[in-house]
């Protein structure tokens, strides 16, 4: 036994020494490679100074760069910040060139909006030094870039670091970046004064983000159901051109939506083709752009015979608002150690959650108005209290991310009230927020409705032909519905032949561009035989 256990501990002692001498072996070999590297000198790592060295003499030679958003919200962000005076250009809508410079001199493992948004920056600076000559010290002297950031689980809260870096690296060094979203807290820096956010031009984007909204809403009403292809098209850039003009000179935007709805109304179109209703959702940025960093979704849906639902800009913002005052009353219920409330402190939580439903408030009219100006008809935006109720039994609403709960009220909502035939869950490659929605828990959400038609669908810049895969075979059952959907109302209607509907006193509506019936089942169609046939 005594020798036994001698034995034991000689061949431990041996094995130690045999993993000394290799991690000996290992730093010689180290020492050596950075000898023969020249790699003996202690570097330092590389840290970002968040500066934001722009003033106010340097406003009249600088022009601020910004993107992210769709076309329509850019150009008239664009022509509304020109206005304050102010050297401004939108970016471009980010291709697959943007991802490929954004994956060359980004960091690796970056999710897909974090590659795209970064490199569609570099690439146009590169632009304007390789195409239009231009010095890189003076591009990076007369140029800086807004974002906005994002949550803090996700990557995009660190985008602004990113974007240091691959400009860094790229030769582009102290090209200047600013966060929107902090720049409360950099608000007494002198070095900010450069870009004000008073009052003015934060009303005035406030306005382009609804417009925007109403505008692109109107269009994925309208482009399914056109009979000439690309009027609709052609219709919003005369729209947009409209805007953009009362934005530049400060004119009613009201009046100017007014004046672009008589072009839309222009549009041929055929309200009575059943076509299915795709609703799309998901990561903020991954559902809302128009370009390769979703496949173009949009239009590929359009392409099969499909109506898509989009989710306004406005939404997220008052999905934000609503963080604010959540998390105000819940805090206003906690006691201090004195045993009085948190509502006394002087910083009155009341006051905030009072600023904060007057905001949303403001909001929701201003929508409501543009709306109606525009011919958004039967459109309100959600009310995100009872969005909240409905995702809690599944969802935590504390946890945050992302879009948080509002992706899962989202899709039960769709099957509760019958709003569209199918969902599509847009979700980045590596996105953190999003895959724990999509991937864990719309799996109980479509256990429990099995009558959803959920897809989800990762994007990671190269992979279009299985998404379309996918995408295709949910929405093959969503045509199914929609043609059931559509029997039934004409057999409820007693419509012997739908067309007959395009004839006589109900032809007006029917001829209308803007004409949108209201909501009884997902089915546009099927809605239009319901409401002109008075069930």
């Amino acid at each position: 036994m005594q020798n036994s256990t001698t034995r034991k501990v000689n061949g431990c002692a041996a094995a130690a020494r045999a993993v000394a001498e290799i991690e000996a072996d290992l730093r010689t070999f180290e020492a050596e490679e950075r000898r023969r590297l020249g790699l003996e000198e202690d570097r330092q790592h590389w840290r970002d100074s968040d500066a934001i060295p722009f003033t106010e003499g340097q406003r009249a030679t600088t022009t601020i760069l910004f993107g992210g958003l769709t076309r329509m919200h850019e150009a008239l962000l664009e022509a509304a910040i020109c206005r304050f005076g102010y050297k401004v250009k939108a970016l471009d809508c980010p291709d697959t060139a943007s991802l490929q410079w954004g994956k060359e001199f980004g960091n690796r493992g970056q999710c897909n909006p974090t590659y795209f948004t970064v490199g569609n920056l570099l690439k146009y600076l590169i632009h304007l030094r390789d195409d239009e000559g231009m010095d890189p010290a003076d591009i990076v002297d007369g140029y800086v870039f807004a974002t906005i950031g994002s949550c803090g689980p996700c990557r995009l809260g660190s985008y602004i670091t990113e974007y240091r870096k691959v400009l860094r690296d790229a030769g582009f060094d102290g090209f200047r970046i600013m966060d929107v979203r902090k720049f409360g807290e950099h608000k007494r820096d002198p070095n900010v004064a450069g870009l004000k956010l008073d009052l003015p031009i934060t009303v005035a984007g406030y306005k382009c983000v609804i417009a925007g909204d109403v505008m692109n809403l109107i269009v994925c009403r309208i482009r399914p159901y056109e009979l000439i292809p690309g009027a609709t098209d052609a219709a919003i850039e005369e729209c947009r051109d409209i805007l953009c003009d009362a934005f530049r000179r400060g004119k009613s935007v009201w009046r100017a939506l007014r004046r672009g709805r008589k072009v839309l109304d222009r549009v041929e179109v055929n309200r009575l083709m059943p076509k299915p209703k795709v609703a799309i959702i998901g990561e903020f940025w991954a559902m809302t752009t128009e370009g390769d960093g979703n496949y173009q979704l949009q239009r590929f849906l359009e392409s099969e015979g499909a109506e898509c639902d989009i989710q306004p800009v406005s939404n997220f913002l008052l999905y934000e608002l609503w963080e604010v005052m959540h998390d105000i009353r819940e805090r206003m219920m906690l006691r201090r150690p004195d045993g009085r409330r948190h509502k006394a402190e002087n910083d009155s939580p009341l006051l905030t959650l009072a600023a904060c439903r007057l905001i949303d408030f403001v909001s929701r009219a201003t929508f409501a108005a543009y709306a109606r100006a525009a011919g958004l008809k039967h459109y309100s935006l959600p009310d995100m209290n009872h969005l909240a109720s409905i995702a809690r039994k599944m969802y935590p609403i504390e946890l945050r991310g992302g879009e948080g709960h509002l992706e899962v009220a989202k899709v039960i909502e769709a099957v509760m009230k019958k709003k569209a035939h199918m969902v599509v869950s847009v979700k980045p490659f590596g996105c953190m927020p999003s895959s724990g929605v999509s991937d864990g828990v719309q799996s109980l959400v479509t256990a429990k409705y099995p009558e959803a038609n959920f897809c989800a669908i990762e994007t990671s810049g190269d992979g279009a032909v299985g998404v379309y895969s996918r995408v295709q075979m949910a929405l093959f059952k969503a045509r199914a519905r929609a043609s059931e959907e559509y029997e039934k109302a004409v057999v409820e209607n007693g419509v012997d032949d739908p067309d007959q509907f395009r004839q006589g006193r109900r032809r007006g509506k029917l001829a209308s561009a803007i004409y949108y019936p209201r909501h009884k089942v997902a089915g546009t169609a099927a809605n239009a035989l319901y409401e002109l046939g008075g069930k």
